[in-house]
């Protein structure tokens, strides 16, 4: 039976999913569908009206973590979720720490109005918006960036040292930041910095971003 994955790469959400049945090697089908203009019937498959949206066959599962765990639960190889219960909670935490926290000053503050409002107004970022954006990326994101820093320490990934659920999502937010041309200060933060190039040269990722690239990347004023 064959997946489907609906949503936009604008996503870190879709993203996220989309790279982890890539790292499963798992087939699916993937339908775009913006979250500003969705189809007259969306409600009817996200009761929020969010995406991405995940069905498999007649059955439609909602929300990227709930969709990353039940694809998880379904596909048992190349496991992304730690078996040790220590492990499994920390990769959720991470998760929401992105999801919940970093995702909205990241993709709000700063992918948001540098890239998507101008696409959908048809002119570029004028210099008050960018200065908010820069203001963002010096004051908020480097809290963040310091808790990320300090949680993989000097391992190649968040838990247990392994490709997990965590370092997907870690790096999918992240790659909404590089469309926008800001990546993790190396000077401040190497070894986060060294992760997302990791990270962005797997094969997975490395589909994505370039797949996405012509469309979302930041365009001179």
């Amino acid at each position: 039976m064959t997946y489907k994955l609906m949503g936009a790469n604008v996503s870190p959400f879709v993203r996220k999913v989309r790279v982890l049945l890539a790292e499963k090697g798992l087939a699916y089908d993937y339908e775009p569908v913006s979250p500003f203009a969705p189809p007259a019937n969306w409600r009817e498959i996200s009761p929020l009206g969010k995406i991405p949206a995940f069905m498999d066959g007649s059955k439609v599962v909602n929300d990227s973590t709930v969709i990353c765990q039940y694809i998880e639960r379904k596909n048992k190889a190349v496991p992304m979720l730690p078996a040790d219960d220590d492990g499994y909670i920390q990769a959720l935490w991470l998760e929401e720490y992105i999801d919940g926290g970093f995702s909205a000053v990241a993709g709000g503050k700063v992918f948001f109005p540098l890239i998507v409002a101008p696409l959908r107004s048809k002119a570029p970022p004028d210099a008050a918006t960018r200065a908010e954006a820069a203001k963002v990326v010096a004051e908020e994101v480097p809290t963040f960036w310091a808790y990320m820093e300090a949680q993989l320490g000097n391992n190649q990934f968040f838990v247990n040292n392994t490709l997990t659920l965590a370092d997907i999502a870690v790096a999918s937010i992240h790659v909404n930041l590089l469309h926008a041309q800001v990546k993790v200060d190396a000077a401040r933060f190497p070894k986060l910095a060294a992760f997302m190039e990791r990270m962005f040269a797997r094969p997975s990722f490395k589909a994505v971003i370039e797949e996405e690239a012509p469309m979302w990347t930041l365009k001179s004023a």
